[in-house]
């Protein structure tokens, strides 16, 4: 403990010798030293009129070396002092030291190691780089030859401001094609169900939405367009929509078209002679399909003329909540349309709540056949046909959820199914298939939206 009041009494002094040399002041010895083996000085401030102390420089020179050394001395003996007595704080100062070193160690290595990766990255880049820039003089350097003979003669007979000349002078040419629409209902014919173009759904691409509701009314509803229109007032570009949040719901509102629907500028409202009940409703061969709300009656509402052209009960359907869907709504009868007509989903006590699909003559509303399958309706939450088979939806509120289950009428077999499908907006509570567009139309949460569809192999001679 002395020896280091003694250094901090030396560092002391040293610092008033340093300040003394530097304000001119001179150091002398005052005796010799005592047996103890201090040593005594005597500082002296010049006064204004001395310039300098001579000979100061010399003794002042010769305690700073052994000050120097006496330091050095000091510090050994301390730094030996600390290794015996101090193995408490400082050995756990000494391994954190070690430790955070270790660790900016290794983080160092890993961005050297991220560098080099990064500039062989940059390496091989710059090497592609290179390949295509040489490829693409070697193109430039290329000229163009014409392979197509025709074209030169077709020149000659085009004005000189034909996009041909433009080209480079190369062997461009212009393709064109005449494209004659054809109506569906040309295509399609009740009876004819040899449409090539059918087959099992393997695909559902993701939703794309239109429009989306103002209003608490249009939380979810029904819309479609004609696949088969009939008459030019209404077309295939036509598009219905009914919002089905009400007690009485009546009104059937119709668009030009897709754009005019999407801004929300309906072309004409009707106003349907009997209530909808949720939303199994249809559009078909110009006529609206529907069911009577709280009855089991279905509707068909001429849409030219604006009447009820026919009207059926399904026999022993249940209705009003008997047999939903599993989001509710009153979605016990679902009617739909694909490349063979018209179809109802619905059940009855007598199947104990499983699905039940009936084919409808679409004039009289007259079942045709009827097939019960074995998957319960309120297990699914909607169901649409195409081609003939029925096929259901697992959940309306998962993201991403699946078709689950498919039943052929042809074979009248049903097996389980897995073709993803997203319901984009937590809420999906209608699905139907228009097979013009080839495209699911769903009601997701205020939301209008459309599903691209593949379907794969094709079947023929289905009944």
């Amino acid at each position: 403990m002395w020896l280091q009041v003694s250094l901090f009494s030396l560092s002391g002094l040293l610092l008033s010798i340093q300040t003394q040399a530097q304000d001119q002041a001179s150091l002398h010895r005052s005796g010799p030293n005592d047996p103890s083996g201090h040593c005594h000085y005597t500082f002296t401030v010049a006064s204004p009129q001395e310039s300098s102390c001579p000979g100061s420089n010399r003794e002042m020179d010769g305690v700073l070396s052994r000050l120097t050394l006496l330091e050095a001395l000091v510090s050994r003996l301390l730094a030996g002092v600390d290794k015996g007595t101090m193995t408490g704080v400082g050995a756990n100062r000494e391994e954190g030291l070690q430790e955070a070193y270790s660790q900016v160690t290794g983080e160092r290595n890993q961005l050297q190691q991220d560098k080099e990766r990064l500039n062989r990255q940059i390496q091989e880049l710059q090497r592609r780089l290179a390949e295509l820039s040489q490829e693409a003089e070697s193109l430039r350097q290329k000229p163009c030859q014409q392979t197509l003979t025709s074209v030169g003669t077709q020149h000659e007979n085009r004005p000189a401001n034909d996009p041909a000349y433009d080209f480079g002078n190369s062997g461009y040419q212009e393709m064109k094609a005449e494209v004659t629409e054809i109506s569906a209902s040309h295509v399609f014919h009740e009876g004819s169900h040899n449409f090539t173009g059918c087959g099992e759904l393997v695909s559902v691409g993701d939703p794309v939405s239109h429009r989306k509701s103002d209003s608490i009314t249009g939380k979810y509803g029904v819309w479609m367009q004609d696949p088969e229109p009939q008459g030019p007032q209404y077309t295939n570009n036509t598009v219905w929509r009914i919002d089905a949040v009400r007690r009485d719901v009546r009104h059937l509102f119709a668009y030009e078209d897709m754009d005019q629907f999407s801004r929300g500028f309906p072309m004409k409202v009707l106003v349907l002679p009997e209530p909808v009940e949720s939303t199994g409703a249809t559009v078909y061969r110009g006529s609206l399909y529907y069911q009577r709300r709280r009855s089991r009656t279905l509707i068909r509402y001429d849409l030219a003329s604006e009447y009820l052209a026919s009207r059926m009960d399904l026999p022993h359907a249940g209705f009003h909540g008997q047999h939903p869907y599993s989001w509710g709504g009153y979605t016990d009868i679902d009617l739909a349309v694909d490349e063979q007509g018209l179809w109802a989903i619905y059940s009855t006590t007598k199947a104990r709540g499983a699905i039940v699909i009936s084919q409808l003559n679409p004039e009289s509303l007259e079942v045709k056949k009827t097939w019960e399958t074995n998957i319960k309706k309120n297990t699914v939450a909607n169901a649409f046909m195409v081609c003939g088979r029925l096929y259901t939806v697992a959940s309306y509120t998962v993201p991403n959820t699946t078709i689950n289950f498919a039943f052929d009428t042809a074979t009248g077999v049903g097996q389980a199914v897995s073709v993803p499908f997203k319901n984009k907006y937590s809420y999906n509570s209608m699905v139907d298939y228009n097979h013009a567009q080839r495209k699911l139309y769903a009601w997701d949460n205020f939301h209008m939206v459309t599903y691209d569809i593949r379907l794969g192999r094709a079947s023929h001679g289905r009944s």
